[in-house]
């Protein structure tokens, strides 16, 4: 079998943890031969040095491991990269990352963003984030509001629930400077957690639509899409 880590951000919140393995088990499905488990950063276990570990004890000679971030922040560039490291050192894994799963807006996430909306008529679209300090990491969910925005032919904009001003109910209010008057909420989060409720509060309160979109992890697009960065970055195509 061939091994596949899937690494999360992790979150207190423990629907986080069920929703990524939840996706592993879908990426499993869709790929009998995949040796597929889940790792997280913070918050929650197990780390992904005590999974390749796991994989090398149990006679792996190779892992590929996929970042389930939206952005290549903070995380993606200094926490994840620290971790696979150490792991090389630790273990004779030959270990593969992929890009995370929001570089370059990819044609399967919007798939999903789109399919994810409710069926409500609207007229606008906030796309609910994170947030981050990292200036090109939220340039980037700029330009995946951008992109849905071209997709639903409406406009699109982003919204965070940390390290920015552009709340909720800040896009909201933008989206009605321009003319929109039914404004559903779409989820640029993997998993549920308190950022995800926080951000989506602040966009409903202000007037947007109910029910909101899940969060990604709850198409199969998502699954399609880890695959598809498997095939481009690790050995994993010929399981």
């Amino acid at each position: 079998m061939t091994a596949v880590l899937l690494v999360a951000h992790g979150s207190s919140d423990p629907r986080a943890a069920a929703a990524t393995r939840a996706l592993a088990r879908a990426v499993a499905a869709q790929r009998p031969g995949l040796d597929v488990r889940c790792a997280f950063l913070d918050h929650a276990g197990p780390r992904p040095g005590e999974q390749l570990a796991s994989f090398a004890a149990l006679g792996h000679r190779a892992a590929t491991v996929v970042p389930l971030l939206l952005t290549n922040a903070y995380h993606g560039r200094f926490d994840l990269p620290a971790a696979l490291d150490q792991a090389r050192a630790d273990t004779d894994l030959d270990i593969t990352a992929t890009e995370v799963l929001g570089a370059g807006a990819p044609a399967l996430l919007l798939s999903a963003l789109r399919r994810l909306l409710p069926p409500v008529d609207y007229d606008g679209v906030v796309l609910a984030a994170a947030g981050t300090r990292d200036d090109t990491a939220r340039h980037s969910v700029d330009e995946a509001a951008a992109a849905l925005g071209a997709t639903l032919a409406v406009p699109c904009a982003a919204a965070y629930a940390s390290a920015s001003p552009i709340t909720g109910a800040v896009a909201v209010a933008a989206l009605r400077a321009q003319g929109c008057r039914r404004i559903a909420v779409s989820s640029y989060f993997l998993a549920p957690g308190k950022l995800h409720d926080i951000v989506v509060a602040s966009a409903v309160q202000a007037g947007a639509l109910e029910p909101v979109a899940a969060p990604l992890c709850a198409h199969v697009d998502v699954a399609r899409l880890v695959l598809a960065r498997i095939d481009a970055f690790g050995p994993a195509r010929a399981a």
